[in-house]
């Protein structure tokens, strides 16, 4: 193991031996425990949007781009959600201790397998306070000690929740140290967060594409990435236009700034002169700017009706925006909307708008992206929305687990051995 300072060491001792107390614990201790917290959340929550505000202050001040700063804002509606999600994560069922499968062998020995915590859980994320309540609860539902380290435009935030989380903590009699940041911005930690594989089991980013990068290149234990998505839609010839309208506008409007908003709309050439302009008149009505290849543009023949449109570059269909901008482009069949979308989806959220079961089922068997979407919002890829509770990330990778990172997710299994004096022969 790298050399380690002092502060980040005992911060892993620390996990480590909190990690072991959690492991023990009742179903109904844990529970206790995230309804003390979900408590402290509603009854500080002054103290949390006072210390929200120094940070949007600060990055107001900082010149800080919308998207950004959206991610970062707390407000009572998002603490209430927040709580609730913590409340949710209470009703669900506990997956630590139960059996996952099981045989007896013709001898009489009996073999299971049992699911057990991971242990200590690293995650390194960047403007989202939210996360910080998110894993928290994930990781006390299920028995793991967890190290935290949000980005430095969030640090107030985060400090006031860790005091929320912490209060609960000791509320419910469990060690604090089940759940500790990284306060210290210095990013010579990061680097140490991911060396600590001595007491760290897993790490998980929840950021850009470059600190996916730095986290896959430098951890000395295992890495699940995810939440990153350039999403589509392929519109098909079959579809019902206006409901298709309504499910754009939601995946692209409601929250832009998120992993799982719309930035690509595929559209068939047999509809695309009589859906497209539709489309930018509903797009230019919610302020969103569209970038359109040259045949998309076409279709509009000088009656954009407001729209804000630019040619697309190839590069635009590239990027995860994270704003209000859409990228459009016309497509001759299915096939040429598929290629594109293993071409330049990153496996977040894909999906199919149309009426044609054929089509649907081909398009669910071919394109394998961590959810995959027909005729619904790319925006319920989310661990509440599926009934997860809060979650962890977004996985898009394939080993281990993929989509919404709930409770599942954070366990591991172990094989259980019963006989009665059994040797082997």
């Amino acid at each position: 193991m790298t050399s380690l300072s002092p502060y980040m060491q005992q911060m892993g001792r620390t996990a480590q031996l909190a990690s072991r107390h959690l492991a023990a614990l009742s179903t109904g201790a844990k529970n206790a425990a995230l309804r003390c917290i979900a408590d402290e959340l509603h009854q500080q929550q002054p103290m949390v949007l006072k210390a929200n505000r120094m940070d949007m202050d600060a990055g107001h001040a900082k010149g800080v781009a919308a998207s950004l700063l959206d991610r970062m804002l707390l407000t009572p509606e998002r603490l209430d959600s927040l709580e609730a999600d913590m409340r949710a994560v209470v009703q669900l069922p506990d997956p630590v201790g139960t059996t996952l499968d099981g045989s007896e062998r013709e001898d009489g020995l009996r073999l299971s397998r049992r699911r057990i915590p991971i242990g200590v859980i690293g995650v390194i994320y960047e403007a989202r306070p939210n996360v910080t309540l998110d894993i928290a609860a994930l990781c006390l539902k299920t028995g793991n000690a967890v190290i935290l380290r949000g980005g430095s435009d969030i640090q107030h935030s985060n400090q006031a929740l860790m005091q929320v989380v912490h209060a609960g903590l000791e509320k419910a009699r469990i060690d604090p140290g089940a759940v500790q940041t990284v306060g210290n911005p210095d990013r010579a930690y990061v680097t140490e967060l991911l060396r600590m594989d001595d007491y760290v089991d897993m790490i998980i980013p929840r950021g850009g594409a470059a600190l996916h990068q730095l986290c896959r290149d430098q951890a000395s234990m295992p890495v699940i990435t995810g939440g990153i998505g350039i999403c589509h839609y392929f519109v098909d010839a079959s579809v019902d236009q206006m409901g298709a309208l309504k499910v754009i506008e939601n995946a692209k409007v409601q929250r832009p700034s998120v992993c799982n908003a719309l930035d690509t709309v595929l559209v068939h050439r047999a509809i695309a002169d009589a859906f497209i302009p539709k489309l930018a008149e509903r797009m230019a009505a919610c302020g969103v700017e569209m970038r359109m290849t040259p045949d998309a543009m076409a279709t509009l023949d000088g009656h954009g009706n407001g729209a804000k449109v630019q040619r697309a570059r190839e590069e635009d269909f590239a990027v995860e925006w994270m704003s209000l901008i859409l990228g459009i482009k016309v497509v001759d069949t299915m096939d040429e909307a598929i290629v594109h979308i293993q071409t330049h989806s990153l496996n977040h959220s894909d999906g199919i708008l149309t009426n044609d079961l054929h089509n649907a089922t081909r398009f669910v068997d071919e394109v394998n992206s961590s959810a995959v979407f027909v005729n619904a919002s790319t925006r319920f890829n989310d661990g509440g929305q599926f009934g997860l509770g809060a979650e962890v990330a977004v996985s898009t990778q394939k080993l281990h687990a993929r989509g919404p990172l709930g409770l599942e997710a954070l366990t591991s299994y172990k094989w259980v051995v019963q006989g009665q004096m059994h040797v082997r022969a």
